[in-house]
């Protein structure tokens, strides 16, 4: 990336960042006619969802100052909205919890920030709404902390997503190996074919969801009467490692051998790393490989097979 792509994008997400802190402040209007700050609300919200918790682990989850949460903590045992108790385990720690009555001052500000929000989603359409969603899962996923380890749940796809699939795989697949154009017509093919044959006894397509989002795929296809092959295998990289590439390849297996066929193929290239790693530990073997010119690049074309 040159400095001057760098620069650009770093413009656009502090330019992300002033949009975002000027709409939730307006957002949070009706906060400026209450007794609490939004960070006291932050901080009621949380011992709200939760059980009693440390002060630490508060400072922890909302990014706050020790000594500013410790005041804070102070300001609201004054005034009878939170209860401190010895920990069980660590007599050092206090656990911290709302009293009755700060359930009772935070509940219509949880009521009106809903309606605040519910009224926003009301001037969108269904579809903008879901992309609104999903944007903000994905801001959360790609920038959180730890990896999301979630239920991953196999589904066939929605209308629009196999498209999406192809648009996703082409673009990454450019993006980190320069792969051009022929690998979406490639890809496109398969979705087309798998569509328009539309046979559910021999064929399956599997999109991996997470939280609302599409995170993988899987794709089974005839070959002949006896064979299959696996296409579209995919999660996103982010992702990775959380075993959900094996997940798609064992869906994949197993309705293979439902389906009656008694060999399953896999074609990939051998400077992709994950797919060989997810054949080994499935059980399949390297049968062939080949150096061709594919995608606009000098690849080794790797043949992978499964004996069902």
């Amino acid at each position: 990336m040159t400095d001057s792509e760098a620069l650009r994008r770093a413009q656009a997400v502090r330019h992300f960042n002033r949009f975002y802190v000027q709409h939730i402040a307006a957002l949070h209007e009706h906060l400026a006619k209450s007794a609490f700050s939004l960070t006291e609300v932050r901080v009621l919200h949380e011992l709200s969802r939760a059980r009693a918790q440390t002060a630490s682990a508060l400072g922890r989850t909302l990014g706050l100052d020790s000594g500013y949460l410790s005041r804070l903590l102070t300001s609201f045992e004054r005034r009878d909205l939170i209860t401190r108790r010895p920990s069980d385990w660590d007599g050092r720690q206090s656990l911290i919890a709302l009293t009755a009555a700060g359930h009772a001052a935070y509940e219509p500000l949880d009521s009106a920030a809903i309606d605040e929000v519910l009224a926003v989603l009301d001037g969108l359409s269904a579809l903008s709404q879901q992309q609104l969603i999903a944007a903000m899962k994905l801001i959360e996923r790609l920038l959180g902390d730890t990896p999301n380890h979630e239920l991953v749940i196999l589904r066939q796809p929605r209308a629009g997503e196999c498209g999406w699939l192809v648009h996703r795989q082409a673009q990454w697949f450019a993006a980190e190996y320069g792969w051009d154009r022929s690998f979406e017509g490639l890809l496109a093919r398969v979705v087309a074919d798998y569509t328009q044959r539309n046979d559910a006894l021999r064929e399956m397509c599997w999109v991996a969801e997470q939280d609302g989002m599409v995170v993988g795929s899987a794709c089974i296809v005839g070959v002949s009467t006896t064979m299959a092959g696996v296409r579209l295998l995919w999660v996103e990289p982010d992702m990775q490692r959380l075993g959900i590439g094996t997940q798609l390849l064992s869906e994949c297996v197993r309705f293979a051998r439902r389906a009656g066929y008694t060999k399953l193929t896999l074609t990939t290239a051998s400077t992709l790393a994950q797919p060989r790693r997810l054949c080994e530990r499935a059980g399949f073997r390297l049968a062939g490989t080949a150096a061709l010119r594919r995608f606009g690049q000098d690849l080794t074309i790797e043949r992978w097979e499964l004996e069902l």
